[in-house]
């Protein structure tokens, strides 16, 4: 968590320095007097100086919490007419969206341009300015009509606040704690404080045990040597130090200087101060179970096609929207044997992101990447349950989400040439609507190239996964092989049918997504590699050429790495028929460029000037798959390391300092470019979903937020991105950026709980038959026997148990370079004469 002593926002609030004013009317909820009234929703109390309002989840859509103004107990009204502002610290769990209207005597209230803010959970100063909006839009409750409305507030007898907490359809059902430390109209109660020459930058889910652990503090100018404590839950000091020179860091414009704090190996949650800044963060075995739930489910909660029950969705429950049964044949789909107008049926599917259309092209990169961490880590997700209303069948999880998909996709060929039809689409983007409101046409449109095939690259991984469970699904792998051939024929036969849309093309009257890709050989060459090896025919093979596929991060017009990543897993069937080596070497280019990145760059991460494009956060998920694959390969803890390290980016180490992952993190995005979350009247958007992240191309949404007070508060590659609904370059959502963190976070979870049996608890701390120096070191670690040997054998582990270092000493005295180990807690074990004896050191 993030405590801030002032906060501000761009939309509803303004922090003003305190000047020569007047405070109208104040409260700090000192004198005993509690003007609140408690209902079966919420319960009021004073405490500590405080107003306590605790909600207990039951609360109605607009169910108001009232207070009413007084003088030492007795009810009175303000005029507040000339200074209509006012001033509220306030805190709040789970960080709600209080809303707060004033209403005068005559019951007329500031409903109309309804104020609200996203508070925290630290007491913060806001200010709401009404100014503009004394007008009530006669929603009820006052003689203020929806025939006279709007109807003027009297600024000059304001009785009562209404306190609104999630407001709207489902969405007031807030179970937690507001407490209001003082209220004021006129001036604030305080003075607020300069603000802090520092930002902190942390992983606001927490680090892990046993991984390199680092906090980055931002600032606009160069400093250094800035003192910094952190603290336990018992305010003992832990760690204490100084930060070192900061480093400019150029893709965003900030000074960084990084702070090592991987020697805190003890569960618990810490405080990090520096300056007038402080953040708590965690430290454990596991901080990521719920998000890796919730990144998962998100494909769950984009069904297409169907109502989300209670039971699998909760509050997200929602009924069935576009059941896609009736779909129209597009006239740049039509042929002879399915004219213009032929209505065909395509159930299912994932919205492919903030919008209700459904693409061939980015579902081929998410369904494989998906299939993919089941492939790479079968036995992990055989065993992990999920819940979604297939849960517990006889097929695991991630496959039963995954066939959502599939018959869907499956849908999208036409049976009478192989063809893949481009997409699933209405002529135009929807409004902001629920699913079940949606009632546009829907279109297959034109056949394409890259539709067919990401089709059969994709159909040829999920063939030879299905092959496993031909009980449960009888001929589905023949399907979906045949399938991806009669795919791939239609490309080969097809190798230029690129699909644009707009004037004067074919599909001039579709205006959605287009996915145009006028390069395609990248997808021959991952079709021809997934089809080779499930099938083992040479027909695939003689069209492998893998001096042809490049390195570089995958996204869904540049699937080579794709290919790399399938050959590298198949690397002993693959060996004999094509070069792996050629091709593992590729791939371990691109991820020691990466390595080296988050080993040598001001802010410890992957991404890097070009890597800020439309969708950068999906990228930085691929980067993290690129280094476990290098890890898997080459069998080198760096690559791993590395892994780790970066993807605190995701979490808040990153160049706005957000969590890019609705639902998680101390400053967690809430206002997604998804139609779901912005139309289903709840609060809180549907949670594990990556926003697409800064980005440092022409943006044209910036055109379409205007109007709306919304801007991007800076245009540095790192830092261009706001959270809001109007700026879906950089906060849409899409079903390509959420695989990758599935894949990644999983995989990363997979390795955290594959230790030996030797952990921390191993090394007890007895005295030692050897002694090892200098701790900590950088390179030259010495050793110094209490007893000579014959022969001695010195091995290292990680902090988690797998041995990364063996040798053999044959003197009293030993040294051994360990320079090229990542910095970090290390276990020494010396074994001579047939015994063994342990220790830590430190590698810097």
């Amino acid at each position: 968590m993030k405590k801030r002593i002032l906060f501000t926002t761009t939309f509803l609030l303004f922090i003003i320095p305190l000047v020569n004013g007047q405070i109208i009317y104040s409260d700090n909820f000192d004198d005993s007097v509690l003007n609140v009234e408690s209902s079966s929703s919420y319960t009021s109390s004073l405490s500590g100086g405080n107003l306590v309002i605790e909600g207990n989840g039951t609360a109605g859509d607009f169910d108001p919490i009232v207070y009413t103004l007084h003088n030492s107990g007795t009810e009175t009204s303000v005029d507040i007419s000339g200074s209509e502002t006012l001033f509220i610290k306030v805190s709040g769990t789970s960080n709600p969206n209080l809303r707060i209207d004033i209403q005068d005597e005559d019951g007329f209230v500031t409903n109309f341009n309804a104020q609200s803010s996203r508070i925290d959970n630290s007491l913060t100063i806001y200010e709401f300015n009404y100014s503009s909006s004394l007008q009530d839009g006669g929603y009820g409750g006052s003689d203020c009509t929806q025939a006279t409305a709007p109807c003027p507030v009297d600024p000059s007898k304001i009785r009562f606040i209404q306190f609104f907490v999630n407001p709207g359809t489902n969405a007031g059902q807030y179970n937690g704690t507001i407490t209001i430390d003082w209220i004021s109209f006129g001036e604030p109660l305080e003075t607020p404080p300069p603000p802090s020459t520092f930002d902190v930058r942390y992983n606001q889910l927490g680090y892990l045990i046993g991984r390199n652990k680092t906090i980055s503090v931002a600032a606009n100018g160069s400093f250094s040597n800035q003192a910094f404590t952190i603290l336990d839950n018992s305010d003992n000091v832990v760690l204490e130090g100084t930060t070192g020179a900061s480093s400019l860091w150029s893709d965003s414009g900030e000074h960084i200087a990084n702070v090592d704090i991987s020697e805190i190996e003890t569960e618990g949650t810490y405080r990090f101060q520096i300056d007038q800044e402080e953040i708590t963060f965690k430290v454990g075995t596991d901080g990521y179970a719920e998000l890796r739930e919730e990144a998962f489910k998100y494909y769950y909660y984009n069904r297409s096609s169907t109502a989300l029950e209670s039971t699998h969705a909760g509050v997200y429950a929602r009924p069935a929207g576009t059941p896609d049964n009736v779909v129209t044949v597009h006239s740049s789909a039509a042929t002879s044997a399915r004219p213009e107008g032929t209505v065909i049926s395509a159930p299912k599917g994932w919205y492919d992101a903030g919008d209700y259309n459904k693409y061939v092209v980015n579902s081929g990169i998410s369904t494989y990447t998906l299939l993919a961490a089941f492939e790479h880590y079968k036995t992990e997700w055989e065993s992990l349950q999920y819940n979604i209303p297939e849960q517990g069948g006889n097929l695991p999880d991630i496959l039963d989400e995954v066939l959502w998909n599939l018959d869907w996709m499956l849908d999208m060929q036409d049976p009478n040439d192989g063809g893949v039809y481009h997409k699933l689409t209405a002529k135009n983007f929807s409004g902001r609507v629920m699913p079940a409101s949606y009632n546009l046409e829907r279109f297959v449109v034109q056949k394409s190239t890259a539709a067919a095939l990401n089709f059969a690259a994709v159909t040829a991984v999920a063939s030879r996964i299905f092959s496993d469970y031909e009980s449960v699904r009888p001929g589905f792998s023949a399907q979906l092989e045949q399938a991806g051939k009669d795919a791939y024929a239609w490309a080969k036969a097809n190798p230029a049918i690129y699909y644009r849309q707009g004037s004067g093309t074919p599909v001039s009257d579709i205006s959605t997504g287009e996915y145009g890709d006028t390069n395609v050989t990248d997808e021959f060459q991952w079709a021809a590699v997934e089809l080779f090896i499930t099938t083992g025919e040479a027909t695939y093979q003689n069209d492998i050429d893998v001096s042809s596929i490049g390195g570089g991060t995958p996204s869904w017009p540049y699937s080579d790495p794709l290919a790399l990543i399938s050959i590298a897993h198949h690397n002993a069937s693959l060996a004999s028929s094509i070069n792996v080596t050629q091709a593992n070497n590729t791939l371990i280019g691109t991820a020691s460029q990466l390595r080296d990145r988050v080993n040598s760059s001001a802010m410890k991460i992957t991404m890097e000037g070009n890597d800020y494009s439309w969708g950068s956060n999906g990228a930085v998920g691929n980067q993290l798959i690129l280094l476990i694959r290098a890890y898997e390969l080459t069998d080198d803890e760096s690559y791993l390391e590395a892994a780790y390290t970066a993807m605190d980016y995701i979490f808040g180490r990153n160049g706005t300092g957000y969590s890019y992952v609705t639902g998680f993190g101390d400053t967690q995005v809430f206002e997604p470019h998804h139609r779901i979350s912005d139309a289903d009247g709840i609060s809180a958007p549907i949670p594990g979903m990556i926003v697409g992240g800064p980005q440092n191309e022409n943006n044209p949404d910036t055109g379409d937020c205007s109007g709306s007070g919304v801007s991007f508060p800076s245009n540095q590659p790192a830092s261009k991105y706001v959270d809001h609904w109007c700026s879906y370059s950089t906060n849409e959502i899409t079903i390509n950026w959420n695989a990758p963190l599935v894949y990644a976070m999983h995989a990363l979870d997979f390795y955290q709980k594959e230790a030996l049996t030797l952990s921390v608890d191993t090394f007890e701390e007895t005295p030692k038959a050897f002694k090892v120096f200098p701790n900590p070191t950088n390179q030259i670690l010495n050793i110094k026997f209490a007893v000579s040997g014959s022969s001695s054998t010195i091995d290292i582990y990680s902090i988690q148990g797998k041995k990364i270092l063996s040798k053999q000493l044959d003197t009293t005295e030993s040294s051994i370079d360990i320079g090229n180990l990542t910095p970090g807690l290390y276990m020494v074990k010396v074994t001579t004469n047939g015994q063994s004896d342990t220790t830590k050191i430190v590698k810097q």
